[in-house]
């Protein structure tokens, strides 16, 4: 897959405090790659250093493969915090003078980007009037402007309901679609999860694991069971083997495995040759909330 962007040990320090500390990914062209952590983690100390907002203490960045950085920028929407629009304008007029003031784009791009967004019928109606999810659709619209093939958002779902939330997730899901790659900086894990294809974790500016979601997600599978009698399950299980943890979660037994080696139909089998009937059976996949604090957890 064609590499979009290579972060190579970059570091940046804040007098004592190391926002970053000798971080290196790629992210790869067309995928949606989020960038967690909680807060401090160096997130948007990451985001402003590839942006050229910043400048790193050392490492090295490449967008597109070209050692002519200033000439990919053109290539690249961001949104980094709000725009100052205008609450008395329309959608429409504060778009002018984000196009007139960037030189990104033109006049003709505005209502393209506006029905990207999913406002084209809203395009006149003044920004006050905006709810907080088109409020942030109205400046991802801005970002857009000039076509970039690359889309950085810092925290695009913070503060939104969740109606707000959902219209974010889709408009990336259709971003996404048309080929832009997407790069997302946010804590909101469980919800990242449903739109990201890779991520990056970050801790107090150290990069714990990066790849594919289901790659970082699934370094175990995790399997739950039941029966009328669990004690007696149990003891099945623990004669059975194979498992790196056995647990009690309520009235179920969650059994943890090595990647690859959870077999289902055996596992029913052996229980079913010792005299007992599971009642539920099912691989559950680890989610990226458990995972993320799992890693981050002093």
């Amino acid at each position: 897959m064609e590499t979009i962007l290579s972060v190579n040990n970059i570091s940046k320090h804040y007098k004592t405090i190391t926002a970053l500390n000798n971080v290196s990914l790629t992210i790869p062209k067309g995928s949606v790659f989020g960038i967690l952590g909680p807060n401090g983690s160096g997130k948007t100390t990451l985001m402003s250093i590839i942006l050229d907002i910043l400048k790193a203490d050392s490492g090295t960045y490449n967008w597109f493969g070209n050692s002519n950085q200033a000439h990919e920028r053109k290539k690249i929407g961001s949104l980094l915090e709000t725009p100052n629009f205008y609450h008395y304008l329309s959608a429409v007029n504060n778009l002018k003078i984000t196009q007139a003031i960037s030189g990104r784009g033109s006049i003709e791009n505005l209502n393209e980007v506006l029905s990207t967004v999913n406002l084209l019928e809203r395009k006149n109606s003044k920004f006050s009037t905006f709810s907080l999810g088109m409020k942030q659709r109205l400046a991802i619209a801005a970002a857009l402007l000039g076509n970039p093939e690359v889309l950085l958002l810092d925290e695009p779902t913070n503060g939104l309901d969740p109606v707000g939330i959902a219209e974010i997730r889709n408009l990336i899901h259709s971003l996404s679609n048309k080929g832009i790659t997407v790069i997302i900086a946010s804590h909101l894990l469980d919800e990242v999860e449903k739109f990201c294809s890779h991520v990056a974790i970050l801790k107090k500016g150290v990069l714990l694991t990066s790849g594919p979601v289901n790659e970082v997600l699934l370094n175990e599978e995790i399997v739950q069971v039941s029966a009328t009698n669990l004690a007696q399950l149990k003891n099945c299980l623990v004669e059975m083997g194979g498992y790196t943890l056995l647990k009690e979660e309520g009235d179920l037994i969650q059994i943890h495995f090595p990647i690859g080696t959870a077999n289902l139909e055996a596992i029913n089998q052996y229980c079913f040759n010792k005299g007992i009937t599971l009642q539920l059976l099912f691989n559950k996949r680890k989610s990226l909330e458990s995972k993320f604090f799992e890693l981050t957890n002093d």
